[in-house]
């Protein structure tokens, strides 16, 4: 048999085995995630419960690491103790064990009956029978990957230097222990490497030894993610969770470690069946580890909250608060959390429009300064917003969450530009006025500050609209346009009359006097295309061009 299409066939192989597992946690995710996070964060009274409670979640998803972000956020964000959340990590590591016990028995013969059933429930309009369609053909395509797997290795079960490969390993069980743990992390699925273990151990390529170290490192590796994933900004101590469950597993990889020989020797007399011996160890391993943690959860979380102190500065306003990276697979909460974060902005952007306001009344270089680095927070931020909806999975997303992410990308695209022109212009302009010792003329002066009043009002409106999307009040703020470019054109008039009158003292204030004007007004129509413009679009009362459509006279 040709070596290299043996190769490629089990890469393809693993791929379609990752793919089914991914394929059982969105499902899952998609049909219970919701209710499964409002059960979690309220079956907290206590470690038991929070253990119990961990491990019927993770059962269901069968997936530690969503569980790991759920927790992580809801410690982060203070609505659950440090105790209960380590309880919970304790539990999902025990419940990701299950469905490798299941899969641990030859449950392959039913795996075209998976398929089958779950192919006729996705072809069914509701989202329900859809998404559990989904999870029952990614345990049918997981079944027939691993019986492809061992397939394709059977004509190298006795290839003396594949074994002495996974021989060298019998001698360097940590090597196995920090392979399998990369291997874990970058698949994001510690049980699609146990099944690949086991898989191995059945085909007696893998040492009893061996194997139990691959186990130990899958254990190790799933922990690695919460830590690298789940705190945005938080500091030290929104990483509490995460880095306790990962001390947790490290530690009882240690003691695994140092006592791999007799275990491997008790378990190999106890269960001849590899895969089964496999199944048990790694279940064993972390009904261990819960029951030598629960006990000193209390003094452990003291330690940690000692190593890992609150954040002594303010807040970061420029730190996503509502960009939950675990309902990334339930749109319905990722958007929401999205066009949370997108009305952020606006309370950002009226910070510094009040700022230039003020700054046109009574000028303050320490204000134009502090106001100035608010831009930041809208880079910052509107990244995030990005980052988090692009990634959402599309086969997930109804045509109603699609137009959604565009309505937000949209808005928190144009808030971030209306607030580089206050930054670079409008403010950079207060700036040079400052400086230069420059004044307007009393009316000239009272232009200017009812249109920037203009510009704070609108901008509430925008935030308004964009959480309604009414369209009454989306052509009210498109009417602003409008009304904005008639006062523009009355100051800028207004403006020209005062200079020939000699009222504008040099040109140099008539110019600064006219770039604020164009520059609020580029201000203003950025606030009508974030919010107005998509409502309106969708209504299709938006025209394509302003132009005239009569033909010119000639």
């Amino acid at each position: 048999m040709n070596f290299a299409y043996t190769l490629v066939g089990l890469a393809g192989t693993i791929a379609l085995m990752l793919w089914g597992v991914r394929m059982v946690q969105t499902g899952v995710q998609r049909a219970f995630g919701a209710r499964l996070r409002g059960f979690l964060r309220n079956a907290l009274d206590n470690r038991i419960k929070a253990f119990l409670a961990g491990m019927g979640v993770t059962t269901v998803l069968q997936s530690s690491t969503a569980t790991g972000l759920m927790v992580t956020g809801f410690a982060a964000g203070g609505l659950i103790g440090l105790v209960p959340a380590l309880a919970v990590m304790l539990g999902a590591n025990v419940g990701t064990t299950l469905i490798v016990q299941v899969l641990s028995f030859d449950v392959t013969a039913i795996a075209p009956a998976l398929v089958l059933a779950g192919f006729v429930m996705f072809q069914r309009a509701t989202a329900a029978p859809r998404d559990f369609g989904r999870v029952l053909i990614g345990l049918g395509l997981v079944l027939m990957s691993l019986h492809q797997f061992i397939a394709l290795l059977e004509p190298y079960e006795h290839v003396s230097g594949l074994r002495a490969l996974f021989s060298a390993l019998t001698t360097q069980p940590v090597l196995a222990v920090v392979l399998a743990a990369a291997l874990t992390w970058a698949a994001h699925s510690s049980v699609a490497v146990i099944l690949l273990v086991m898989t191995f151990a059945t085909q007696d390529m893998l040492s009893p030894q061996t194997a139990l170290a691959f186990i130990l490192g899958a254990n190790l590796g799933t922990a690695i993610n919460p830590v690298l994933e789940g705190a945005t900004g938080d500091g030290l101590a929104g990483r509490r969770v995460p880095v306790g469950n990962l001390v947790n597993r490290l530690i009882g990889v240690v003691f695994g470690l140092a006592l791999l020989e007799p275990i491997s020797s008790l378990l190999t007399a106890l269960e001849p069946n590899p895969a089964r011996s496999v199944a048990d160890f790694h279940t064993a391993f972390n009904l261990m580890s819960a029951v030598l943690f629960m006990p000193v959860l209390k003094p452990y979380a003291a330690l940690l909250r000692r190593c890992m102190p609150d954040r002594a500065d303010p807040a970061d306003p420029s730190r996503p608060l509502y960009l939950d990276p675990a309902v990334r697979e339930i749109p319905a909460l990722a958007l929401g959390g999205a066009a949370r974060e997108a009305l952020r902005m606006t309370d950002v952007l009226l910070d510094m429009l009040q700022g230039f306001r003020d700054a046109l009344d009574k000028p303050d270089r320490r204000l134009i300064s502090a106001i100035r680095r608010s831009d930041d927070i809208l880079d910052r931020l509107n990244a995030a917003i990005k980052g988090y909806v692009v990634v959402l999975d599309s086969d997930a997303l109804s045509q109603e969450d699609e137009r959604r992410v565009s309505e937000i990308l949209t808005f928190a695209t144009n808030i971030e530009q209306a607030g580089d022109i206050v930054d670079r212009n409008l403010l950079a302009l207060a700036s040079k006025r400052m400086k230069r010792g420059l004044t307007f003329s009393r009316e000239g002066k009272r232009e200017l500050l009812e249109l920037a009043d203009t510009l704070i009002a609108n901008t509430r409106q925008a935030a308004s609209l964009f959480m309604t999307g009414d369209a009454r009040a989306a052509r009210m703020l498109a009417g602003e346009k409008e009304a904005f470019r008639q006062s523009e054109d009355e100051a800028t008039t207004a403006h020209f009359d005062r200079l020939r009158s000699g009222q504008v003292e040099t040109a140099e204030t008539s110019a600064l006097h006219l770039d604020l004007l164009r520059d609020m007004k580029q201000v203003n129509s950025h606030l009508v295309a974030a919010a107005a413009y998509p409502v309106l679009a969708r209504n299709q009362e938006l025209l394509t061009s302003r132009l005239s459509t009569a033909p010119s006279a000639n």
